[in-house]
């Protein structure tokens, strides 16, 4: 599971479970936490306190980008994966808890072909000390990727391509054969950290969805053929054409539609349960 801010009962829910759980660091919390007692004192509630519960990765800020209006949070997102990081140390926790921010697509200024995968010039001087980071502490970068809108938002892009439906390669990038949008999404993401020395680092998916209702190509057939058609391809465990054999640890979004969250009105509807907690889609893991 991910959880985008501790919220205490879903906390106490998770004790005892074999549920593993990223949770978030909120953007707006970002501030605080670059004061290394704040830090400490956010661990100790929300994880030392949950002993119990299988915490894997602490996601610190979510989206933030030097080139929208997050960017009022780019100064604090390192300082305070520095202190959280200390924070878990101190507790003991450092070789079961990583700690990690999440990026996406966005952050890209290239991503086609793949392999020309590359950061926008007014966001590496913020993700290269991040890439560094993680490298130092055998972290992965986690990122939130989404072929829906890859797809709602380029015209040239075929719907199979984007729901892994495409009966042969779609795009050939120097020998490298891509046949869905998913793995070619991923390996931009790739080359843009190795541009910046993290080649070796390790990347999560903490985000990947679709849409079923409000926008260009959001069915329910359309997204319940995404959501059967992703995890059969995460567990053959194939990894992409540029990291063969890879297994591509990946987070769908989401739990439950949100109903009354603002803006597109395809924003609301990426659950895989509707808010009366009955399921979408018949899924199997």
């Amino acid at each position: 599971m991910r959880i985008y801010a501790p919220n205490q009962a879903i906390l106490q829910a998770l004790q005892g479970t074999n549920i593993e759980l990223i949770l978030d660091v909120p953007n707006d919390s970002l501030q605080s936490l670059t004061d290394p007692r704040a830090a400490t004192q956010w661990v100790r509630t929300n994880i030392v306190n949950y002993p119990t519960v299988r915490f894997k990765y602490i996601a610190v800020g979510n989206e933030v980008d030097p080139n929208n209006d997050k960017r009022r949070f780019v100064n604090f997102v390192l300082p305070a994966m520095k202190n959280v990081q200390k924070a878990i140390k101190c507790a003991g926790l450092a070789n079961r808890i990583k700690v990690s921010t999440a990026t996406y697509t966005g952050l890209l200024s290239r991503s086609y072909p793949p392999r020309e995968g590359a950061f926008d010039d007014n966001v590496k001087g913020f993700i290269a000390p991040i890439i560094n980071f993680l490298l130092e502490h055998n972290s992965p970068m986690l990122a939130n990727v989404y072929p829906y809108f890859a797809y709602a938002g380029t015209p040239n892009i075929d719907l199979a391509y984007a729901l892994f439906t495409s009966p042969g390669t779609v795009v050939n990038d120097e020998g490298r054969e891509y046949r869905n949008l998913f793995d070619a999404m991923l390996d931009a993401h790739y080359a843009a950290q190795e541009r910046l020395g993290g080649g070796d680092l390790e990347i999560v998916v903490s985000e990947t969805g679709w849409p079923s209702s409000g926008n260009k190509g959001a069915t329910l057939e359309n997204a319940g053929a995404y959501y059967r058609n992703l995890i059969g391809h995460v567990k053959q465990m194939n990894g992409t054409p540029a990291r063969p054999g890879l297994y591509v640890e990946t987070y769908l979004f989401a739990m439950f539609d949100e109903n009354q969250k603002l803006g597109l009105e395809s924003e609301k509807h990426f659950g895989l349960f509707y808010p009366n907690q009955q399921p979408k889609y018949k899924l199997s893991f």
